[in-house]
């Protein structure tokens, strides 16, 4: 090596160590978070949690019988959703952008699609065009609303979604997120119609932040059930302000104990006794005799509901000066009596001068309004 070359031996050994060395750049980490098992499935949680609410909503837009099953959640590629549906989907996109933004759209088949749009619009034998589109993204808009408010609460964020699209095309050109996403799917049925099977899909990047957001509030939980699991190392030992703090049991505020009796303690759970309810119908007289008098005079909004009723979408829109809408009450029918909101009594309209009033003709027992709050 005196003249400075290299023997061919020697460019042997460089390019034998060199195997682990970038021959083609060095590759740019990936954007797509990993999800644990754990993750994927406390999300999940989170979401079945607002599938009664969805349920209503659809129910309420429709204007059938709604059931959503709870969700089933995996994690899927693009590959691996496309060879599991239809050739052909209708995507609603609503994608988050602020608190946790990403990809975020719900995907169903024609057939589902129609089913839902039909009632919506108040036609039969429609096709998936602009109008239907149209509809089904108000609709959805206002299905995934307590999903979104649902997610907000347990990360800690404010989530905002971005206006919702919609388009029918070939599952390979519809739009998913990068990489693997969380995929939810759900089973519905609206009243009259054969099941269909409807997906939510997910960013990664949106599962991570609300999983990661929730922790937190998971830790201070678990904290605040402690000494139900754990017996406090500080009790017995004239810790009380401790443990009061900590778990709020109020059996670790005692004085000194002898090691036996902190050991049976330790070993032992809290003190357990059996729950008693009062009778509300035996005590409710006596109970609202108790100090009503420093109520008297607290102002209640008092409202007369004359009926309600129900409308397309396309209805309301069309509503103008002059337009008679019927209401569910017969003509003649008891009005409701409503405080807060709570019904209390039954009466009729009457004419008092000039203005409207109503004359209480049934007074709703104790019972039963407890009945309409629960």
């Amino acid at each position: 090596m005196s003249d400075g070359s290299l023997s061919q031996d020697e460019i042997d050994a460089l390019l034998q160590g060199s195997g682990g060395m970038d021959l083609g750049g060095v590759p740019e980490p990936s954007t797509v978070p990993d999800l644990s098992d754990a993750e994927l499935k406390a999300f999940r949680a989170v979401v079945k949690d607002t599938v009664e609410a969805q349920k209503s909503n659809m129910a309420t837009l429709v204007g059938k019988d709604v059931r959503i099953a709870d969700p089933k959640a995996q994690m899927m590629s693009q590959d691996e959703f496309i060879s599991s549906v239809d050739e052909e989907m209708v995507q609603i996109t609503l994608n988050y952008s602020d608190g946790a933004p990403g990809a975020h759209s719900y995907l169903l088949s024609e057939d589902a699609a129609v089913k839902i749009a039909t009632p919506l619009i108040g036609q039969d034998g429609i096709e998936i065009d602009e109008a239907t589109l149209s509809a089904l993204q108000e609709a959805f808009s206002q299905i995934s609303g307590p999903v979104v408010t649902s997610l907000s609460e347990k990360a800690s964020v404010s989530i905002m979604t971005d206006p919702p699209g919609g388009e029918k095309k070939s599952t390979g050109g519809l739009e998913y997120p990068d990489g693997e996403f969380a995929c939810l799917s759900y089973r519905v049925s609206i009243e009259g119609e054969r099941p269909f099977d409807l997906y939510e899909i997910y960013d990664a990047q949106i599962v991570k932040a609300i999983t990661d957001g929730a922790a937190p509030q998971g830790g201070q939980q678990q904290m605040a059930g402690g000494p139900q699991q754990q017996a406090d190392p500080f009790a017995g030992f004239g810790g009380g302000q401790v443990g009061g703090q900590v778990g709020g049991a109020p059996q670790y505020q005692q004085p000194y104990q002898n090691p036996g009796q902190m050991g049976g303690q330790m070993g032992g759970g809290p003190p357990v006794q059996p729950v008693q309810f009062p009778n509300l119908q035996m005590q409710g007289a006596s109970q609202e005799q108790g100090n009503i008098g420093l109520l008297m005079d607290v102002y209640m909004e008092l409202t007369v509901e004359l009926g309600r009723t129900r409308k397309l979408i396309k209805e309301i829109l069309g509503f103008g000066e002059g337009t008679i809408i019927e209401l569910d009450k017969l003509a003649g029918e008891p009005v409701d009596i409503l405080v807060n909101h709570k019904l209390i009594a039954k009466g009729e309209v009457v004419v008092i001068d000039e203005n409207f009033g109503v004359r209480i003709t049934e007074i709703v027992s104790t019972m039963e309004r407890l009945s309409t709050m629960a």
